[in-house]
C-alpha cells in the first residue's frame, strides 16, 4: 500500500523561513520587490521542503488538470517511444493527456522540468529512471500527486516502480554468451553516469562475468549518451585493437551493437563466425539487421501501459488502496544469428 503524502505549502515555507505567507508568494514570483537576503532565505527553505510555487494556482478551481507529466531522457530512442505509445494508449478515453519534458540524461535538466511542471499541477507524474538530484527527489517526494518511476527498480523508489533490473538483464545475455562457449567476452558502453540504466547493464556484465570466473576487464567506453550506431562502431575498433582475440561482445544497446556489426565488416570479420555481438533493448533494427542481432526485450509498451494503469488507480480514489508500490517487468532474452554459430 502506498504512503499518503502530503505536499509542502507556502505557510510551510513561510514558517521554516520565519516571515509571512505573502511575503514568500512575493519572494517567488518574478518581479516584485523583497531584498535579496529575504529571498534567498526563502528560496532555502522552498529547496529543502521541496516546494513550487503553484503558478495557476489562481486560476484553478480543484486539482483536475488533466495532464501527467512525464521525462524521458532521449526524443529518438525507439523503446522509450513504445513505451509514451504504451502510456498513450491505456489512458485514450480518460480524461488525461500527456506532456512530456526531455531531459537528454541530464538529472540537473529533470530537476527544473519537474520543477515547472509542479507548476502546473499535474495530476501525475511519470519519471524515466531512479537516480534524482537531491532537490529533484525533495519535489517528488513532497507533492501529493501519484509518482511512478520507470524503465529502473531503485533501492528506494520514491512512490511507485514500474521496471526491471538492468543489471540482471545484463546477467542474462552473459550466461547466454557463455552457453554458446565464448569465454573471452567484452562490454560496450554503459560506461557514464549520464545513464544510470547503462551503468548497471555494464555492472550486472562484471558480476555475471566474475560469477562464471571469466575475465570482466574488456570494458569499452562507448561516449557520452545516447550512445548509437556510430559509438558502437568506434567501440569496436578500439575494442579490437586492445584485445584482438576477442571472441564476442555484448553491446549497451541494439543501436551500438548494429553499429558494432557493420564495423566488423568494414574490417572484414565475420558475425558471429569471428566474433558474436549482442544487444540490448529489441529494437526492430535488431531483427531486420544481417544477421539479426541477440538482444534482450524488456517489454517497452508493456511499461507504459503499466505505469498509465498505476495512475489510474491511484488518482480514483476506492483503488488508490490496492496499487502496487512496484511492477516488474521480466526481461526476456531472444537468441538469434549474431551470437550462435553454424
Amino acid at each position: 500500500m502506498t504512503n499518503p503524502k502530503t505536499a509542502s505549502t507556502m505557510s510551510d515555507v513561510a514558517k521554516l523561513a520565519g516571515v509571512s505567507a505573502m511575503t514568500v508568494s512575493r519572494a517567488l514570483k518574478p518581479g516584485t520587490y523583497v531584498s535579496e537576503a529575504t529571498r534567498a532565505q526563502i528560496r532555502e527553505a522552498a529547496d529543502e521542503l521541496g516546494y513550487v510555487l503553484n503558478s495557476a494556482a489562481a486560476g484553478l478551481s480543484s486539482r483536475k488538470t488533466g495532464f501527467v507529466a512525464v521525462t524521458i531522457p532521449s526524443i529518438n530512442n525507439a523503446n522509450f517511444a513504445d513505451t509514451l505509445r504504451g502510456l498513450t494508449e491505456r489512458l485514450r478515453g480518460s480524461r488525461l493527456q500527456i506532456l512530456l519534458g526531455y531531459t537528454d540524461y541530464d538529472v540537473t535538466r529533470e530537476e527544473q522540468i519537474i520543477a515547472q511542471f509542479l507548476s502546473r499541477q499535474p495530476e501525475a507524474i511519470v519519471v524515466t529512471g531512479g537516480a534524482h538530484t537531491d532537490k529533484c527527489r525533495r519535489y517528488l517526494e513532497r507533492t501529493d500527486v501519484p509518482i511512478v518511476e520507470i524503465w529502473d527498480l531503485p533501492k528506494s523508489p520514491v512512490d511507485r516502480v514500474v521496471g526491471f533490473s538492468n543489471a540482471e538483464a545484463a546477467q542474462i545475455m552473459v550466461r547466454h554468451l557463455f552457453e554458446q562457449g565464448y569465454r573471452k567476452i567484452a562490454f560496450l558502453g554503459g560506461d557514464t553516469s549520464r545513464d544510470p540504466r547503462g551503468l548497471d547493464r555494464r555492472h550486472g556484465f562484471v558480476d555475471a562475468m566474475k560469477a562464471l570466473g571469466l575475465d570482466p576487464s574488456r570494458l569499452v567506453d562507448a561516449g557520452t549518451p545516447p550512445v548509437a550506431m556510430r559509438e558502437g562502431a568506434v567501440a569496436m575498433r578500439a575494442l579490437l585493437k586492445t584485445w584482438p582475440d576477442t571472441e564476442a561482445a555484448m553491446c549497451v544497446s541494439d543501436l551500438s551493437a548494429y553499429g558494432a556489426i557493420t564495423e566488423c565488416q568494414r574490417l572484414g570479420k565475420s558475425v558471429p563466425g569471428d566474433l558474436a555481438i549482442a544487444g540490448f533493448g529489441a529494437y526492430d533494427i535488431a531483427e531486420m539487421a544481417i544477421p539479426s542481432i541477440t538482444t534482450i526485450d524488456v517489454s517497452a509498451n508493456r511499461i507504459g501501459t503499466l505505469a498509465a494503469e498505476s495512475i489510474l488507480m491511484g488518482l480514483d480514489q476506492s483503488d488508490a488502496e490496492a496499487v502496487p508500490t512496484a511492477v516488474t517487468v521480466t526481461p526476456k532474452l531472444l537468441v538469434r544469428e549474431s551470437t550462435v554459430k553454424a
